[in-house]
């Protein structure tokens, strides 16, 4: 492999927005690739891989280069790791290249380094997962599938498969998930007239799982009341067939905004999105709904894969809040269900102290309410993000 220099001082600059600048990855690599379309799509994988790559395995890679901001350095270092040779311009001394690699020999036994992560999270990790923990941050530290879903609404997967493979977008049918096409090889799909069309979502297929699981039926009264930009939203909207109501609720506005575009895009006229203000938003709409969604907010330990540099931006201080704020939704949001109605708690973690625990303290000062089910989907078992979900049912 031949390295050039305009795209290692793109890798460069990117890993300097996020890492020392605190700029989320995903937008700073679209910022950058809208302001230099002579890239081409083999130019912007590099790109993208390598910077995901060092972000990923930053603290190692700090290790061995023994600096924390010279990112010149540190991606020399990732190259001569990878065994990649070093043009004259980044070539690194014999001495240099000795003590990396014997700094990486030592490194990798030790899982903080190897796994590069915090010490905090390790240490809460081997607390709440103890027997998991060491395949679970090693499954978060591999790169994530592509997954396609389905929108029913307009077509079937069957069909969409064969759509894509005309594009050149290869898919695989996934059994255990009736709506999903995984990509055989990464692709920017958001370019393709298909998706422009509003046939398909990019959804983790363990995302896809938690629309079913509130077992939703056409005609029914549907709340999301942590809605986001709707994923979650759409796919309920295409299981109820496009009939009833479906009102989706969050305190971010450009949120509720950017739901209504891929609304429009996917065909689902049956939502109607609302801001949280206040309390009052909420209140409106106690005892009204017959299932509710709460995706609440959550330390996003279960999609690290997909999100790598949350690992630098998150601590404990974060998750101390975000527990509290799961408990206080739970608790008020849990009013907007009627009488044998149901409800879904999901978070994207696989910490029980976000998950069964929260479940747990509700159910003991909510005795209406019923445990009927829950799904804990783990990264290194299923292949995709980590997920937890309850299933609650009102009962009086």
């Amino acid at each position: 492999m031949q390295l050039h220099k305009v795209l290692i001082k793109s890798v460069f600059i990117l890993l300097k927005q996020v890492l020392a600048e605190q700029q989320y990855a995903d937008k700073a690599i679209e910022k950058l690739f809208k302001a230099n379309p002579i890239f081409g799509a083999r130019d912007r994988a590099f790109i993208a891989e390598t910077v995901y790559d060092i972000i990923r395995y930053f603290r190692l890679y700090k290790y061995c280069s023994q600096t924390d901001d010279d990112f010149w350095k540190m991606t020399a270092c990732y190259f001569l790791i990878k065994g990649i040779d070093l043009p004259p311009w980044m070539d690194l001394s014999q001495q240099e290249r000795e003590t990396m690699l014997s700094r990486y020999a030592e490194g990798i036994k030790i899982r903080v380094i190897r796994e590069s992560i915090p010490d905090w999270m390790d240490s809460m990790g081997e607390r709440e997962i103890p027997e998991l923990w060491d395949e679970e941050i090693k499954a978060l530290n591999t790169q994530a599938q592509v997954v396609l879903r389905v929108n029913t609404l307009k077509t079937t997967r069957e069909k969409l498969k064969k759509l894509l493979e005309l594009e050149g977008i290869f898919c695989n049918i996934s059994d255990e998930h009736p709506d999903a096409l995984i990509l055989t090889k990464r692709k920017n799909v958001f370019s393709s007239p298909l998706f422009k069309s509003g046939h398909f979502e990019i959804q983790d297929a363990s995302s896809q799982q938690v629309a079913p699981f509130l077992e939703v039926q056409p005609g029914m009264r549907v709340i999301d009341a942590c809605a986001g930009g709707g994923g979650k939203a759409l796919h309920l909207a295409s299981m109820m067939n496009n009939k009833g109501s479906l009102i989706c609720l969050d305190t971010e506005l450009w949120k509720l905004d950017e739901l209504k575009k891929r609304s429009k895009r996917n065909g689902v006229n049956i939502i109607e999105t609302r801001l949280i203000e206040n309390n009052k938003t909420i209140k409106r709409l106690y005892n009204s709904a017959d299932r509710l969604l709460l995706d609440v907010p959550c330390s996003g330990m279960g999609v690290l894969r997909r999100n790598p540099d949350a690992k630098w931006k998150l601590n404990k201080e974060f998750m101390d809040r975000v527990k509290l704020m799961q408990r206080e939704i739970l608790s008020q949001y849990s009013k907007m269900i009627k009488q044998d109605g149901q409800l879904v708690y999901a978070t994207c973690s696989i910490f029980p102290s976000e998950n069964q625990q929260q479940v747990q303290l509700f159910l003991e000062t909510n005795q209406q309410f019923k445990l009927e089910a829950e799904q804990i989907i783990l990264p290194s078992q299923s292949g995709f993000d980590g997920f937890y979900m309850a299933r609650l049912k009102k009962t009086e």
